[in-house]
């Protein structure tokens, strides 16, 4: 059974700083490219980053690239999404997703999913 729980959210005021992690079980986490997506109240889900199997390839939205950093630990079949410099505008529920061999930017190609977890930022 494919299981993707994602940890490190919460409450943060502006220009402050969080990491995120997603552990992954039930797949071969070599081969997976594991992404980052967001999802804010009335609004549609959005890539923010990705970083693929091997670990050396990374992919940015525009709107956090300079900002966040995605990172992976193979050993520990887990990946990180670093935000910092975060802004009101990165409030979102932060989703990870993985797909096997893809390095695409967009939510349909990714078909396994993590629950979310709730980041908010004051200002």
């Amino acid at each position: 059974q494919v299981q993707l729980v994602e940890s490190g959210g919460g409450l943060v005021q502006a220009g402050g700083s969080l990491r995120l992690s997603c552990a992954a079980s039930g797949l071969t986490f070599t081969k997976l490219t594991m992404a980052w997506f967001r999802q804010a109240p009335g609004k549609e889900r959005e890539f923010v980053a990705a970083i693929t199997w091997g670990g050396s390839r990374t992919y940015y939205a525009d709107s956090v690239k300079g900002r966040f950093t995605t990172s992976r630990d193979n050993a520990k079949t887990t990946a990180y999404l670093q935000m910092n410099s975060l802004q009101p505008e990165d409030t979102a529920v932060y989703y990870c997703a993985a797909a096997l061999y893809s390095a695409s930017r967009l939510a349909t190609e990714y078909r396994h999913w993590g629950q979310g977890t709730q980041v908010t930022v004051s200002s």
